[in-house]
C-alpha cells in the first residue's frame, strides 16, 4: 500500500490553519500533515503542539529533519515566491496560497525554479472547485450561452481594522496588496477563467474605512478578447459584516448567477433552449459553506494529492496562476495611472509587490 504523501506547513498563521486542519483531520485522503514551521516561535509552537507535528523555525530545518514530498505555502504574500524557490531546491512540490506572488518577475521565477527541479506548484485557487463554479464553466464550455456580453464579479466583504492589525504585513503594498490582490483575487481568477483571456482593463480604487497603506474598495471594467465586456467590483468596506461574493455571466443564449458570501449558490440559471436537466439545477448545485473559504480546499488537496500520485496535469499551475496575477497587476498599473491598460505590460506604476 502505498504511504501518504508527507506534507510540510510553511506558515502558521490564518490560511495556515486552514490547510492544517484538513491535512491533520483525514480529510485529505493519500496526504497528512508532517511538520510545521514559523519565524514567529510562539506561533509555530502552538501549531506543532495543536496538530501534534514537529515545528521548526526555518524550511532548512524542516526539510533537514523530516522527510517531506511537498510543501504548503502560506507565508505572507510577498514571501511566496523566496519560500516556493526554497522548497522547490529541496525536491519538493510545491502548494501555494492565492496570489502566488506580488510581481509577475517573482511568479516566472518561481515557475523556473520548479520547472529546474522537476517539481509540480500549484497555486490555490479552489473556488474553481465550488459546485456552482463548475456547473457554470461546464455550461460555457457547452457553448449554451452562446455569444459572450459580459462578465461580473461581486465581492462585498468585510475586514475592518482588527483584521489588518492582526499581522504588521497585512495590508501593504510590499507584503500584502488590497482587496485586489487579496480578498478579490479568487473571483477575478473566475471571471477569467469563464470569460477568456482579457485585451485591456480601466480601474478606480480607494481607501475607504480600513487604517491601511492598500485599497480596501475598487472597481475596473474590462474588455475581454471575445468582445464581451468585464466588471469586477469589489470592497472590504461592507459593514457590519460579509454581503457576497458572486458572479454573473450573460451571454446570447443564457444567463448564470452564481451568488452567497462564497460563491456557494447557483441563483439564476436561465437559457433559450432549456434542456431537462435544467429543472433541479440550482437545488443539486448549491451549497451551504461555513465561512468564505468554502469546501474548495479540501477538494483543491484532494486534486493535489491524485495529481503527484498520478502525475497528471494540475488544475492551475504556476502559468495559469499567472494568468490572473497579470491581470490584477495591469488593474493596479490602471489605478496609478488613471489610463486603460493593455493586458500585455510591463509594470512601470503599480505598487504592487514593491516596498513603499
Amino acid at each position: 500500500m502505498t504511504s501518504d504523501l508527507a506534507f510540510g506547513l510553511v506558515g502558521c498563521g490564518r490560511i495556515g490553519k486552514r490547510h492544517a486542519d484538513l491535512l491533520s483531520s483525514g480529510s485529505i485522503v493519500g496526504g497528512r500533515l508532517a511538520a510545521v514551521c514559523d519565524i514567529d516561535p510562539p506561533r509555530v509552537a502552538a501549531f506543532a503542539e495543536t496538530y501534534g507535528v514537529p515545528g521548526f523555525a526555518s524550511v532548512a530545518e524542516m526539510v533537514e529533519s523530516v522527510t517531506l514530498d511537498v510543501a504548503t505555502v502560506c507565508t505572507p504574500s510577498g514571501d511566496h515566491a523566496q519560500t516556493t524557490i526554497e522548497v522547490a531546491g529541496h525536491g519538493l512540490h510545491v502548494v501555494v496560497e492565492k496570489p502566488m506572488a506580488l510581481t509577475l518577475e517573482d511568479a516566472d521565477r518561481m515557475i523556473l525554479a520548479c520547472a529546474e527541479n522537476r517539481v509540480k506548484i500549484f497555486v490555490v485557487k479552489q473556488n474553481r472547485l465550488n459546485l456552482p463554479i463548475q456547473k457554470a464553466f461546464e455550461a460555457v464550455s457547452q457553448g449554451r450561452l452562446g455569444k459572450m456580453v459580459m462578465g461580473t464579479v461581486r465581492v462585498r466583504w468585510c475586514r475592518d481594522d482588527s483584521y489588518y492589525q492582526q499581522d504588521a504585513w497585512r495590508g501593504t503594498w510590499a507584503q500584502d496588496g488590497g482587496v485586489l490582490a487579496n480578498q478579490a483575487s479568487h473571483h477575478i481568477d473566475v471571471l477569467e477563467w469563464m470569460m477568456g483571456d482579457v485585451d485591456s482593463v480601466f480601474a478606480m480604487a480607494r481607501t475607504a474605512l480600513a487604517d491601511i497603506e492598500v485599497e480596501d474598495t475598487a472597481v475596473a471594467l474590462l474588455k475581454f478578447r471575445s468582445g464581451a465586456l468585464g466588471v469586477v467590483e469589489a470592497t472590504t468596506a461592507t459593514r457590519p459584516k460579509d454581503l457576497e461574493g458572486s458572479l454573473s455571466l450573460l451571454g446570447e443564449l443564457g444567463s448564470i448567477e452564481v451568488g452567497g458570501f462564497a460563491l456557494n449558490e447557483l441563483k439564476t440559471w436561465n437559457f433559450v433552449t432549456p434542456d431537462p436537466d435544467d429543472v433541479d439545477v440550482r437545488e443539486r448545485f448549491s451549497v451551504n459553506p461555513p465561512d468564505v473559504y468554502g469546501f474548495g480546499h479540501r477538494m483543491y488537496l484532494d486534486h493535489v494529492v491524485d495529481c503527484i500520485r498520478s502525475d497528471t496535469q494540475q488544475l492551475v499551475d504556476g502559468f495559469e496562476g499567472r494568468r490572473s496575477l497579470e491581470l490584477i497587476s495591469a488593474i493596479y498599473e490602471s489605478i496609478e495611472t488613471g489610463t486603460e491598460i493593455p493586458i500585455r505590460f510591463k509594470a512601470q506604476h503599480s505598487k504592487l509587490g514593491r516596498s513603499s
